[in-house]
């Protein structure tokens, strides 16, 4: 590098899963914005103002493309939690190029896992549930929610009051109807909070397909612990640096 010429930074998109949104769903990662151009994403229907809306599984792909293309440079990495991993993932089946590397956390990627036994009985429990939810109020599905799975374990507060939060939970769609694949040539962490066995099932099936899976405290949120921090930021500290042709690696709120 020339004297006088400054490196341009490297784009991190941060996509939340349900609950808090933008920056307040992921406080530990604010510090990247010292060392990478951090952008934390809104899904679809996530708005301090606006009414909630219906999950548009294509709109989260084209926000979280939007913002990997933005940048002025080669794409960025992309970091995903929860529900936000199954448009993360599919943004990176679709595009690639621009994807750096790929952080699932706590993915809730289940029609990757399908036939495996604890998606099955997940599904079993919460199917009947995602098919009654229009007829229901909001604070009637909360409630229900909350008593057939932990997976709604607790993090941050909100960044919204809890009638807003229970109509937006009741609006999301079903995690195991996203057409997903395996994503070949992106590097791939998957991260989860050794608590679930559910999610350990996803991880596990992402570690066959050629990803890197580590396990850290914390629940459903292990990006909140240090040690969950430091793997991440590790990861894709060692993903920007220059290397040679990509091998093939997999990819699954």
């Amino acid at each position: 590098m020339e004297y006088g010429e400054t490196m341009e930074k490297q784009r991190v998109v941060f996509v939340h899963g349900g609950g808090s949104f933008g920056a307040a769903a992921w406080p530990k990662q604010h510090g990247f914005a010292l060392d990478y151009d951090a952008l934390f994403l809104r899904r679809h229907g996530f708005d301090p103002v606006a009414e909630p809306e219906e999950a548009d599984l294509a709109a989260d792909v084209a926000i979280i493309l939007g913002a990997l293309e933005s940048g002025g440079g080669p794409g960025g990495h992309l970091v995903a939690h929860s529900q936000g991993a199954i448009p993360a993932m599919l943004a990176a089946v679709t595009r690639p190029e621009l994807v750096r590397s790929l952080v699932l956390v706590e993915p809730a990627c289940l029609s990757l896992t399908a036939e495996l036994p604890a998606t099955m009985a997940y599904r079993a429990l919460m199917e009947p549930l995602f098919e009654a939810r229009h007829a229901m109020g909001d604070a009637e599905y909360l409630e229900e929610f909350q008593r057939r799975t932990a997976s709604a374990a607790a993090g941050p507060p909100s960044n919204e009051d809890p009638q807003r939060a229970a109509r937006r939970l009741r609006l999301q769609a079903p995690p195991w109807e996203a057409p997903l694949h395996i994503v070949p040539g992106v590097p791939t962490l998957v991260l989860t909070g050794g608590w679930e066995p559910l999610y350990e099932e996803i991880a596990g099936y992402l570690r066959e397909t050629g990803a890197l899976h580590r396990t850290a405290a914390g629940g459903h949120r292990p990006h909140d612990s240090p040690e969950g921090a430091r793997i991440i930021r590790s990861f894709i500290a060692q993903s920007g640096r220059p290397q040679p042709a990509r091998g093939t690696s997999a990819a699954a709120s």
